[in-house]
Order: structure tokens, then C-alpha cells, then sequence
């Protein structure tokens, strides 16, 4: 049985950890309240945006489409790997390495691929293996529209010129503080709506509603890209904060046995310090 001095020191480390997982747990709560809250009021906008600009695409003349909907045979294509900047976040950075590995090796076997790294954690693995065009780190110290509005554009830059065929953003979605939910979504070429479109008629479309769909969709690409990073955000902080009550949780339980262990150990102790001073006093008396 180890020493009590051991099982004190054991002790005191298992109870430092606990405090830093609960600090962590209750900062990352703190956050995700603000990245729920922005996420919740996004969604709506963005996906209103979204079906009103398919609907509008649907209607238009073949000869009429968009730069950024140009089908092209798939040789190179962008992976957009949306991770966070830190750790102890679970298996909130593995799932989406897990899925971009998938791509690589499965879904573009044979592909020349390449990545753009939305976080420390993609950037750092994906840079050892693959090629890493531009490292996006810094968009969450400041996570505003315009901010990612710049990202959003040098790809849709990329994708026009011919460096890209396939742009798919992979991230993890919000659903609630302990599940998020691995998405791929094509970026570009823009998906094409299947069946008919449901758009009323009756409107008069001013100015042409080529010319509508045009600023649309430069808009409503930067806004999904900017929804993805933003799930993802709320995502990482409720990941964090399950991963830290797990944490400490297990702290506690650890903490609790260490101190019946220790309590044993110092019984027997005391018990053996007894017998000995009893069988010292009774040599004495012989």
C-alpha cells in the first residue's frame, strides 16, 4: 500500500485538477450562452436566404447561370476544415479529421486535394500530411461577418479562376451542449435545386431577377460559410464544457477514493503503532 504522505500529495493533485475542469466548465457555459444565442438568430436568415435564392436559380434560363454554379469535371477539389484553436474539447476536433481523412482517401481517392484550415487543430494536422493553402486561425480572436466575408471570397476567387473544381466545407453542427453534429456541405459549385420551383409568380422582380440572383449569391455564400463557422463555435464551447463536467465529475470520484484509501492506510498505521507500543509494554512486563 502506498505511503499516506504519496496518497496526500495524490490528493492534493487529483483536487487541483478538479477546480481547473469546473473553472473551465463554468467559463465555456458562460460562452455558449452568447454563441447559442447568435446561431439561433442566424439560422433563419440564413436559410430563408438560401431557398429564396435556389427558388430564384430555378427559374432562370440555362445560358443565365452563375460563375459560381459552373459544373466542372472534379480533379481538384478544397476541403474547408472548421476545428477550434484548443483542446480539451472531447472528440470535437477528432470527428471532423475523422471525416476529412474519409474524404481524402474514400470519396476523392485518386483527387488532388487540398485543405484551408479554420483552426490551430486542423492546420496542425492537416499541414503534416496534406497540403494546407492558407491557415484561418485568427477569424475566431474576432468572429464578425466581414471577418469571414474575406475568407469567403478569396475561395469563391479560387473556385472562378480554376485552382478548385469542388469546394466542401466540413464542421460540426449545434444541435444541443452535448451533441454536435460532423456536416459536409458543397460549398461550390452551387447545388442545383431538383423539381420545380416554388416561387410565386405574382412578383415583380426590379431590377431583373438575373441581376437579383447575381447579388444573391456572393451574399448568401459568405453567410453559409459564416452560419458553418458559427455552429461550429457554439459547438466547441458545449463540446468543452461536457468534456469538462465528465472531467470533473471523474476528479471527484477519484478524489473520494484516494480518501478512503488514505483513511485506511492511516488506520492501519495507527493500529500497527498501537500493537507495537502493547507488545512493547508487555516484553517490559515479562
Amino acid at each position: 500500500m502506498a505511503n499516506l504522505k504519496e496518497i496526500r500529495n495524490r490528493i492534493s493533485s487529483v483536487s487541483s485538477t478538479m477546480q481547473i475542469t469546473s473553472a473551465m466548465k463554468m467559463v465555456s457555459a458562460a460562452k455558449l450562452k452568447k454563441a447559442q444565442d447568435a446561431i439561433t438568430a442566424m439560422r433563419p436568415y440564413a436559410d430563408k436566404l438560401t431557398e429564396l435564392l435556389q427558388s430564384l436559380s430555378a427559374t432562370l434560363d440555362a445560358d443565365s447561370g452563375s460563375k459560381f454554379a459552373e459544373q466542372r469535371e472534379v480533379n481538384k477539389v478544397l476541403i474547408v476544415a472548421i476545428t477550434s484553436n484548443r483542446g480539451l474539447c472531447g472528440a470535437f476536433n477528432s470527428n471532423i479529421l475523422k471525416e476529412i481523412n474519409k474524404l481524402t482517401n474514400e470519396t476523392y481517392a485518386g483527387k488532388e486535394v487540398s485543405y484551408l484550415a479554420v483552426g490551430k487543430k486542423s492546420n496542425d494536422a492537416l499541414s503534416k500530411t496534406g497540403n494546407v493553402i492558407a491557415n484561418k486561425s485568427e477569424v475566431f480572436d474576432n468572429l464578425t461577418f466581414d471577418n469571414v466575408a474575406e475568407i469567403a471570397q478569396m475561395i469563391m476567387d479560387k473556385f472562378v479562376e480554376g485552382e478548385f473544381d469542388k469546394v466542401e466545407l466540413v464542421y460540426n453542427k449545434f444541435k444541443n451542449a452535448a451533441t454536435q453534429i460532423v456536416m459536409t456541405e458543397q460549398f461550390l459549385p452551387i447545388v442545383a435545386v431538383e423539381g420545380e420551383a416554388n416561387v410565386n409568380l405574382d412578383y415583380i422582380f426590379e431590377p431583373s431577377k438575373a441581376e437579383i440572383v447575381e447579388t444573391l449569391i456572393p451574399k448568401s455564400l459568405k453567410t453559409q460559410i459564416f452560419k458553418a463557422i458559427r455552429d461550429s463555435f457554439a459547438s466547441e464551447h458545449g463540446a468543452r464544457m461536457t468534456a469538462m463536467h465528465k472531467a470533473t465529475d471523474n476528479a471527484t470520484e477519484l478524489r473520494d477514493q484516494l480518501k478512503l484509501t488514505y483513511n485506511k492506510a492511516r488506520q492501519a498505521a495507527i493500529t500497527n503503532e498501537i500493537l507495537e507500543i502493547v507488545g512493547g509494554a508487555e516484553a517490559l512486563n515479562n
